[in-house]
């Protein structure tokens, strides 16, 4: 039987750092019903939700300012504060009034919390709406640290907000795996000295294959393939 902890060198269970949106969750229904809503206050045209799939993923701030720029004129330097902090309040009525968990999350993230793995979570979504969908979606109980947009000082695709899942784990980078769904989760995690692999059905804004991830992941109860596979995968070998 293969070993289910992946272990790392010091012999503890590789730590599992998740993106949340397009990676755990898709999202992009709610964002769309709240950006639309906002966008309907000014008197501006709805938008896709194939449109918002490519928005997503910089934070609340650039997602209202994409939608500005879609919709008519670019919002003005100084109102993009307030309008995104009316987004972002309106966003948290209903963060999971249609979104869901990818298939095989759950049962996935169950499989590595009973296997001894620190899982995390490492968004650019506000912090206070991302503890707000895990806690709605009942996906909180999995994740010992929780870093969104805002908790830290720099964004992904920064280091810094790996950096302080790693420090709120306790693990260093050769301890850790990124798994995200975008360009941003990739440098992030390789700015941090974290080997990262990206899902396939995320909102990656381009061709995954070119996101320069040192794996793909086509559905999400893979990362368990991953980890059953993890002494011959070299990912140490990459930080």
């Amino acid at each position: 039987m293969p070993s289910t902890s992946s272990p790392t060198a010091s012999g503890a269970p590789l730590a599992l750092i998740f993106d949340l949106d397009g990676t755990l969750v898709h999202s992009v229904p709610d964002l769309t019903a709240a950006l639309n809503h906002l966008l309907a206050e000014h008197d501006r045209p709805a938008v896709a939700e194939d449109d918002v799939a490519f928005m997503v993923g910089d934070g609340a701030r650039v997602l209202v300012q994409r939608a500005w720029a879609q919709t008519g004129a670019a919002a003005a330097e100084g109102d993009l504060d307030g309008l995104t902090e009316r987004f972002v309040a309106i966003y948290e009525t209903a963060t999971a009034g249609a979104t869901q968990p990818y298939p095989g999350v759950v049962a996935t993230l169950e499989t590595l919390m009973a296997r001894g793995h620190p899982l995390a979570i490492c968004t650019n979504k506000p912090h206070g709406a991302t503890l707000k969908l895990l806690e709605e979606l009942d996906l909180a109980r999995f994740f010992t640290a929780v870093v969104g947009g805002g908790s830290t000082a720099e964004r992904k695709p920064q280091a810094g907000p790996v950096l302080a899942v790693l420090d709120e784990l306790g693990v260093p980078a050769r301890g850790a795996l990124f798994i995200g769904d975008s360009r941003n989760d990739v440098h992030a995690a390789a700015a941090a000295g974290v080997p990262c692999a990206c899902v396939t059905y995320g909102y990656p804004r381009g061709p995954v294959e070119a996101l320069g991830a040192d794996r793909l992941i086509d559905h999400f109860d893979q990362v368990l393939d991953l980890m059953d596979a993890g002494a011959d995968m070299d990912l140490q070998k990459k930080v």
